[in-house]
């Protein structure tokens, strides 16, 4: 019984020293895109509808943590700081809310619905993510559009948007309001590029 108790109390020294070694689970800091709300279009609302689908991205752009690159082609993330979604679902959400609050298309989903739709604005996210240009990090957002009307899967326009945005700091909060800048620059541009777009290739209401 001497001997079973030495090697329980063993056993428990080993299991505790172990213990004390292991890293820490990360708990990190969640995110979401900082968003102002576009003003409401004053023209005559359209009668076609929109379909917003997520962007295709590589895998470090589609992912919740948020990438900076601080050299070259270096690519490393902030420590201890995550996006509430992958990079990929918060531009097409943020597109989402600007086309509703834009008013003028009669209706506007996503691709998780799959409701019926007279266009479908899709692309390539090709960066999301904040570069270091000499001292002072920039926001870039590069996003290739495609805008298909889906009577006939027609691409009708395509472009790509290239958004830089300042920094006013280092800090992660500072960070992520500049990307919420940037992602406000874009989305006010991609939705005046398809309204005009839609002009110069009117589509049928969905059935």
């Amino acid at each position: 019984m001497r001997l079973y108790a030495r090697l329980s109390s063993c056993m428990a020294l080993i299991a505790l020293g172990a213990c004390s070694v292991l890293p820490k689970a990360e708990t990190p800091e969640i995110y979401r895109l900082p968003a102002t709300p576009l003003p409401h279009a004053q023209a005559a609302s359209a009668n076609w509808s929109l379909r917003i689908n997520t962007p295709q991205a590589e895998r470090m752009i589609d992912s919740s943590r948020i990438a900076v690159m601080p050299q070259g082609d270096l690519v490393s993330v902030y420590k201890g700081a995550r996006w509430s979604d992958t990079a990929t679902t918060l531009l097409r959400n943020r597109l989402i809310d600007a086309f509703r609050d834009d008013g003028r298309a009669a209706s506007v989903s996503s691709d998780d619905n799959g409701l019926p739709a007279s266009y479908t604005l899709a692309g390539d996210l090709r960066a999301f993510q904040s570069e270091y240009q000499g001292n002072a990090p920039v926001v870039v957002i590069r996003y290739d559009a495609r805008l298909v009307q889906n009577s006939g899967l027609r691409v009708v326009a395509t472009r790509r948007f290239d958004i830089t945005q300042p920094v006013g700091g280092t800090s992660v909060p500072q960070v992520v309001a500049a990307f919420g800048q940037a992602s406000d620059a874009l989305a006010s541009q991609v939705v005046a590029w398809t309204m005009q777009q839609s002009l110069a290739s009117p589509a049928a209401p969905a059935e």
